[in-house]
């Protein structure tokens, strides 16, 4: 049977320009539930589903910002878990909802997971990732200077920064495969997972920073040993001269093709780069193929009519052993 680790955009569960309210939340989840099931059931597939939390963990920002008069704000691991643990209700509840449509029922777990960081990776003298909302000037001044924040010019406004440093592991590796492997749908590792640091006597300390959810999906990948890696959101596809006349999608990227992009900044930096050297370093790793394609395409995605591809496996899925 198969194994697919499948990545959701934060994006693909509200969408640019809508409010983000939780009922938008979950319409956009009765279609995105859907397609996953008809996936793992049309494929037989074992599916761990990770997610991204950007609007959902700026949303939280801006109502901790609004109640710090009352209540301290809480720190930004502690908001990251808040989120996994909002949106992985919502989707569970949803991909419970897809199933019964089918007469089927399925064990769905969502687990909140802690994902280990190297506590003196260079990233945390140099923070350069925006979270939360927007200020002008003398505010974020004024927050730098009372709360020890790192800011940074966004656009016009000015915003909060923090550290993004690069995933090692994750502390919840073991019981995740185990369920897996027993059979569960699994949720996990949503936002890239909290941001936590090992102490010499083993104890993991959360901290400020934010983990770039494309390559945590693929450090979940490994722990579970999927054969492919499905990074989707509402993109349908990785673009060359994106944005211009000339735009073009991409059908297949090797390896190779993948990391000469990036090294002269084929894809912007922001949005699909990171997607890019996920997958490139997915299958580098020996994974047997990752796509990146549109949330609502994933069944095609898989037999290789949608999306992009990276890795060299025929179109269709590739069969491990029952």
């Amino acid at each position: 049977m198969t194994r697919l680790a499948i990545a959701l955009g934060g994006n693909a569960l509200i969408r640019r320009g809508e409010a983000g309210s939780t009922e938008v939340q979950r319409h956009n989840l009765v279609a995105a539930a859907r397609g996953l099931v008809t996936l793992a059931e049309g494929s037989r597939a074992e599916i761990v589903i990770t997610h991204g939390n950007g609007p959902q963990v700026g949303f939280l920002a801006i109502g901790a910002e609004m109640a710090a008069s009352v209540v301290p704000a809480p720190p930004l691991d502690v908001l990251g878990a808040e989120s996994q643990g909002q949106i992985g209700y919502l989707l569970a509840n949803a991909l419970n909802d897809a199933f019964l449509e089918r007469g089927k029922r399925r064990e769905i777990a969502v687990v909140v997971t802690r994902t280990v960081v190297p506590a003196d990776d260079p990233a945390f003298a140099n923070p350069t990732k925006p979270v939360g909302p927007i200020y002008d000037e003398e505010t974020a001044r004024e927050h730098a200077r009372t709360r020890g924040w790192s800011i940074a010019p966004d656009g016009k406004s000015w915003r909060r920064v923090v550290p993004s440093p690069p995933p090692i592991r994750i502390v919840e590796a073991s019981a995740i495969r185990t369920l897996v492997e027993a059979g569960v749908l699994v949720v996990a590792s949503g936002g890239g997972g909290v941001p936590v640091v090992e102490g010499a006597d083993g104890r993991y300390l959360g901290v400020e920073a934010v983990i770039d959810k494309d390559l945590a999906a693929v450090v979940l990948a490994r722990s579970v040993e999927a054969d492919g890696l499905l990074l989707l959101s509402d993109v349908d596809a990785v673009y060359r001269r994106w944005g211009t006349p000339r735009q073009e999608a991409i059908l297949r990227l090797s390896v190779d093709e993948a990391m000469e992009g990036l090294a002269t900044g084929a894809w912007p930096a922001g949005s699909m780069a990171p997607k890019v050297r996920a997958c490139a370093q997915f299958v580098q790793g020996g994974g047997r193929f990752a796509a990146i394609g549109a949330l609502e395409n994933a069944v095609a995605i898989v037999k290789g009519a949608s999306g992009t591809w990276f890795g060299t496996d025929a179109v269709g899925l590739p069969r491990r052993a029952a």
